[in-house]
Formats: structure tokens, C-alpha cells, sequence
């Protein structure tokens, strides 16, 4: 497989995506994907000293989609120094009282490290945008009410978006954007076991069913927010979700793969003087009492 494979590099109809795809036993696959895994820890150990990069990783998807199991197998490896993972919920009065960005900005990754979004800004494009009457909390000038909401705003906010990526690019943000593909039928099984396994019932929620009736509606606001957020920069790439090891595999492939690219991120050499004394510096400590 290649990246190429799942990126949206023109205009997408979701329909036509995968949601599965096998590439064969869970077994090797959890072996590929920890072999994977360290590859990309190691890059990002060398991205820490090189101080240069930060990448960041925004995941989107259906409710149980996987984001969460997908994080803790593919980011296993990491040392914990170099991730920092940030789950977006309800917007906070604090983070109402600033614009819409505001929350994401402050959580982008340093240089050297890697920032996870699980659930991201596109949510004000998402959530928002099947449930406008959610913008009215954002005390915006000139939105009164609903019918205030129009074609017209939706677009600013693409612009916004497409802006603000661009930006954290031109700076040095390596950005990586998923979308989780979940087909109907396999959503239905999953909340179904969450239902049916005592330890798994504290994940289920009755809004996940309301949110479920309103499949469509998400489905066709992903594939339009998909379509004008896909840039050079900052790609969507649809992972068919519908098997989680193989999506797991996938993404992190993805990420080794383009990261792979970057050849000047390595780390520093030392400078001359301390290359030199290395071996002076091995005596004072060997002779140490």
C-alpha cells in the first residue's frame, strides 16, 4: 500500500471509498504495525533533537470509529516526551469566550514533537454544522439565531481553517488529517457490543443513537469539509475503518512513509571541540573514585 492509495487529492464521494480492507491475519499485523510503530518512534526521537518539525495528527471519525484504540496501538512505542494527545470535548465557557481556533491553537505540538488531535478543529465544521443552533454559544457578532447560519459562514470557516493550516505548515507543522471510513452496518455492531459487554457499557451513550439517525447528513458534511480542506499542505487521507487492525497499520504506513521524505531531519552533530575531547571526557569519567 501507499499513501497515495487514500489521500484525497481530488474532489471525493465517500460512497465510493472502502470502509474495509484486509491485508491479512491480526497476528501479523499487529506485528507489521510494531514494527512500524518503532520506526516512526525512532524518527521522532531524531525529530526531537533536531528541533525544527512538530507533526501533527488529527483524527476524525464516526462515533466508534476506533480513535481511541488507534492512538494507544500505533503510538505505543513512542517515548512519552515526544506525544502529547489532546481530545477535544464541549467547548468550555473559557473556550467560548475566545474564537472557535483558539483551543486548538494552544494544543499544537512544540517543535520535535508530535500532536495528536482526537476529534479537531473540523468539529466547528461537523458537529456545528448538523447542529447549528451549537454556534449561538459562540456569542458571535451578527448570529442571532439559526437563520443567521448560512452558506456563506460555513465557507468563511473552510477559509478560516484553510488559513490557519497553512500557516502552522509555512511554520514548520508537519500535518497529517484522517478520516476514520466506518460503514452504517459495522457502527451498529460496535455500539451493539458496547451494549452487550458489562466492561464496555460505560462507553455507550442514548446520544450516540441520535447521532446515529443523522448518519446521512454527517456523512455528506465530512465528504464536503474533506473535499475543501484537502491541500499540498495539510491532506485528508479516508482509511477504511472498518477493521481496526488494518486501519491501525494503515495510518501509521502513512506517517512513516511522508515523514521518510524529510531527509534533513536527523540529529545534530557535535560540535568539533567536544568531538575531539570525546575520548578525554571518557577518562575524566572512568577515573572517577
Amino acid at each position: 500500500m501507499k499513501a497515495a492509495d487514500y489521500q484525497v487529492t481530488a474532489p471525493v464521494k465517500l460512497k465510493d471509498r472502502k470502509t474495509y480492507e484486509d491485508f491479512g491475519k491480526k497476528s501479523e499485523l499487529e506485528d507489521d504495525l510494531d514494527e512500524v510503530s518503532k520506526a516512526i518512534a525512532e524518527i521522532q526521537n531524531a525529530m526531537y533533537a533536531h528541533g525544527k518539525y512538530a507533526v501533527l495528527i488529527c483524527i476524525q471519525g464516526m462515533d466508534t470509529a476506533g480513535k481511541d484504540s488507534l492512538i494507544r496501538e500505533v503510538f505505543k512505542n513512542f517515548n512519552a516526551r515526544g506525544l502529547v494527545v489532546h481530545s477535544f470535548k464541549v467547548p468550555t465557557e473559557l473556550e467560548l469566550n475566545h474564537d472557535y481556533l483558539w483551543r486548538h491553537y494552544i494544543a499544537l505540538p512544540a517543535r520535535g514533537k508530535f500532536g495528536i488531535f482526537n476529534r479537531t478543529h473540523y468539529e466547528n465544521v461537523l458537529v456545528t454544522r448538523v447542529h447549528p443552533e451549537y454556534i449561538l454559544s459562540e456569542k458571535l457578532p451578527g448570529i442571532h439565531e439559526v437563520s443567521d447560519i448560512d452558506e456563506a459562514f460555513w465557507e468563511k470557516r473552510f477559509e478560516q481553517i484553510n488559513n490557519f493550516e497553512q500557516h502552522i505548515a509555512e511554520n514548520g507543522t508537519i500535518i497529517f488529517k484522517f478520516f476514520l471510513h466506518l460503514s452504517k452496518e459495522e457502527q451498529k455492531s460496535r455500539l451493539l457490543r458496547r451494549l452487550d459487554k458489562p466492561n464496555k457499557n460505560w462507553k455507550f451513550s442514548a446520544g450516540d443513537l441520535k447521532e446515529r439517525k443523522l448518519w446521512d447528513t454527517y456523512q455528506e458534511y465530512y465528504e464536503d469539509a474533506i473535499n475543501k480542506t484537502s491541500k499540498f499542505h495539510a491532506p485528508w487521507y479516508v482509511v477504511p475503518a472498518d477493521d481496526k487492525p488494518t486501519a491501525r497499520l494503515i495510518l501509521a504506513k502513512i506517517i512513516l512513509e511522508k515523514l521518510s521524505q524529510y531527509k534533513d531531519i536527523k540529529e545534530p552533530e557535535l560540535d568539533a571541540k567536544t568531538a575531539s575531547n570525546i575520548d578525554e571526557y571518557r577518562k575524566q569519567l572512568e577515573s572517577e573514585d
